[in-house]
């Protein structure tokens, strides 16, 4: 199996310092003095997905965090997704492609214009949440919290795995978490489904 090289921190414990998981049989599936792995895939074999997305959100870096997001918003849009999901998605993935200022303001505006409401707008917010300042252009810099931007991937992830099926997500967070998986190991987090 291969390592997942991307996950920097040591233990999960240092990664549940900022959120919650959602209940605690959740709890009971974390081992929080070993490497994330052992506790995100307890989470994923145990069916707590949303929780397993959250802990791999907060344990990935920025750039493979804001590309699995991507990932997850892609999936879900359709030739009738309208114009300000469209250019945020593209805005996310030009900003994971090649993070620049320009490119995350321009990541934070079209984010804005979605309403917080789509996978792609939380996509373009995690992007814009990932370095620089929450206040606008030329004014005084508020520092964003290192970890907001895994809020937003989570959202992201989590509101594309319930879209696409909102009876049975189970199979897109899978999907999702497999791609997840694919990047925590240094890959492009495309992942091929076995016939």
């Amino acid at each position: 199996m291969t390592d997942w090289i991307k996950i920097k921190a040591l233990t999960a414990a240092e990664l549940l310092k900022e959120f919650e998981l959602s209940d605690d049989e959740a709890v009971e599936c974390l081992v929080p003095g070993t490497a994330p792995r052992v506790s995100i895939e307890n989470l994923y074999n145990a069916g707590h997905f949303l929780d397993a997305v959250k802990l791999l959100a907060h344990g990935l870096p920025k750039r493979e965090a804001v590309w699995w997001a991507c990932l997850a918003s892609r999936a879900v849009q359709t030739p009738e997704t309208d114009a300000a999901n469209v250019d945020a998605l593209i805005a996310a993935e030009a900003w994971a492609k090649q993070p620049t200022e320009e490119n995350r303001q321009r990541a934070k505006l079209l984010g804005e214009k979605t309403g917080h409401k789509t996978p792609a707008g939380w996509a373009a917010t995690a992007a814009a949440w990932s370095t620089g300042s929450l206040a606008a252009p030329g004014e005084p810099e508020i520092q964003v919290p290192h970890y907001m931007y895994a809020h937003a991937v989570a959202g992201s992830v989590s509101l594309a795995a319930v879209l696409s099926d909102p009876e049975n997500p189970q199979k897109n967070y899978q999907q999702f978490l497999k791609q997840g998986f694919n990047l925590a190991c240094g890959g492009n987090g495309l992942v091929v489904e076995e016939a």
